[in-house]
């Protein structure tokens, strides 16, 4: 027996590497796919599958590069204590490269997370598909994009971005939850080289690719880390978050903050200026547990700020406009930002607590060209679809259509409140006397008197919170100070909610 076992360990050892791979991997500044495992999960509980795979063809590279296990480590084990898989590429093994038995122990793995209710998490670091294996590769990607969409919605689903990702490997972490990238990997559909042959572009891999281009202009990675280490401790960090499935509820945690507890210092931290701006994380952090908020897409489309959060130990997602940034205003970016948060959290049960003060859309011929009425139909659907509890506080001022898209009655919010200064209208109180009034106040003795006293009017009769709750559009006025208090009596009332749709096979969310 000891020779047999002697063997095996042999294998293993073949299959994860030596000090040459670890060598490699250190020198470009990233872990080795087994390092990275044991930071991801809690310690001792990984269980490897699928270590002895190997390539179909025995002289593939001439049969010096081949290695069991193929490029990809597959398995599972606990993360915070919960049943999590894996697939990481082992960029020591070929590259990483993606061939057909490579990919049939990623979509294996992704079939188990999805039989047994887990969260599934994919560590991206590959040169891209095996040349060798031609179309076996390309038929690896597709069946992989088709686990994606099979998953989507049923287990969370995490893409880790620590190495190259190009080529039609892209799609599977477009097609996931969260996309996470470090400082030094990159993502892209054709290279360098491609671009500069056909469109005559000079373009390095971190311009073109890199995870600071993809967390502030295209929006495709939703987290941005130093290193593999940065990177994976906010993965566990998202993961406290997260049910382990579409059936399960969130996570709770026993709350130390008092649920009672007032928040005196909101009064101070919001102007009662409508113009003058704030940054809404801190008054999100005044009313959450422990000031504790789990910012996603925190560099991409600032003026709307969303991530996750806990009130009295339960589990929400965040949904604010941030006036720091374009004044809070609604634009395509943002439209789709808060779209795609809305619908994780309906997804895994998440309910969803909307902070508004928005002076409406963003105007101009750049966000119409672009599509700001497809592109903000989003975040409509996503809000009317959601069957979770919906609450909503408006802080400062809700203008026009943005009002409407933002958690609305109309849109089914289930309690809905303002602070007392909140201005509730189709325009602010200016904009809607110049539009009124223009011959008013120009044949006015006093044209800057009379336009005053028409906004003071206007205000007193139009742009306050009294009416919107007189029309039973808010559930009620509040305390600024009381904001936390309410929003927790409020979850703990709505956590019942059962709502369903008429039965369909799908709507048709605008793309």
């Amino acid at each position: 027996m000891e020779k047999y076992i002697q063997q095996l360990n042999e294998r293993r050892e073949t299959a994860h590497g030596g000090t040459k791979d670890l060598e490699t991997q250190h020198k470009k500044g990233r872990l080795t796919a087994q390092e990275r495992i044991d930071l991801l999960f809690d310690p001792g509980t990984f269980n490897e599958i699928d270590t002895l795979v190997t390539t179909r063809y025995d002289s593939y590279m001439g049969g010096k590069n081949s290695r069991l296990g193929d490029g990809v480590v597959t398995g599972y084990g606990l993360v915070n204590g919960r049943q999590v898989f894996v697939a990481a590429q082992n960029a020591a093994v070929m590259g990483g490269s993606l061939g057909e038995m490579h990919a049939n122990k990623i979509v294996k793995a992704m079939h188990m997370a999805l039989k047994y209710g887990c969260p599934f998490i994919a560590m991206n670091d590959s040169g891209g598909a095996r040349i060798q294996e031609g179309v076996d590769s390309l038929a690896g990607y597709a069946r992989i994009f088709d686990a994606n969409c099979e998953a989507s919605g049923v287990i969370p689903q995490f893409s880790l971005i620590m190495g190259p990702c190009a080529g039609g490997a892209v799609y599977s972490p477009a097609l996931t939850d969260f996309v996470f990238m470090t400082e030094n990997s990159y993502m892209f559909i054709t290279g360098p080289d491609v671009v500069k042959a056909v469109m005559q572009e000079e373009v390095n891999q971190e311009t073109l690719g890199g995870g600071r281009v993809h967390s502030e202009e295209s929006g495709v990675s939703h987290f941005l880390s130093r290193d593999d280490r940065e990177c994976l401790t906010k993965v566990r960090e998202l993961l406290s978050y997260l049910p382990s499935n579409n059936q399960d509820d969130p996570p709770y945690v026993t709350p130390r903050d008092d649920p009672n507890r007032r928040c005196p210092e909101l009064e101070e931290l919001v102007p009662t200026d409508p113009h003058q701006p704030y940054d809404v994380r801190q008054v999100i952090a005044s009313i959450v547990d422990d000031g504790r908020f789990l910012e996603v897409h925190e560099l991409w489309a600032q003026n709307m700020v969303v991530g996750f959060a806990r009130l009295n130990g339960w589990v929400v997602g965040i949904v604010a406009n941030q006036p720091m940034v374009l004044a809070g205003t609604i634009d395509i970016k943002a439209s789709i930002k808060a779209a795609h948060f809305i619908r994780i959290c309906d997804a895994y049960n998440v309910p969803i607590i909307t902070l508004q003060d928005v002076p409406g859309f963003l105007p101009g011929t750049n966000q119409e060209y672009g599509g700001i009425i497809r592109n903000g139909a989003r975040m409509i659907y996503a809000y009317s679809e959601a069957t979770v509890p919906k609450l909503m506080i408006i802080l400062r001022k809700s203008y026009g259509g943005a009002y409407c898209v933002m958690s609305s009655k109309g849109l089914r919010g289930d309690l809905l409140y303002a602070w007392p200064n909140a201005e509730i209208a189709v325009m602010g109180a200016e904009g809607a006397v110049n539009i009124l009034f223009r011959n008013d106040v120009k044949a006015a003795e006093d044209p800057a008197a009379r336009r005053r006293e028409l906004v003071d009017t206007y205000e007193t009769n139009f742009n306050n919170p009294y009416v919107a709750a007189a029309r039973g559009m808010i559930d009620d006025v509040i305390e600024p100070r009381d904001s936390r208090r309410v929003l927790v009596n409020a979850l703990q009332l709505t956590l019942s909610k059962r709502e369903r749709h008429i039965p369909r096979k799908h709507g048709i969310s605008p793309m």
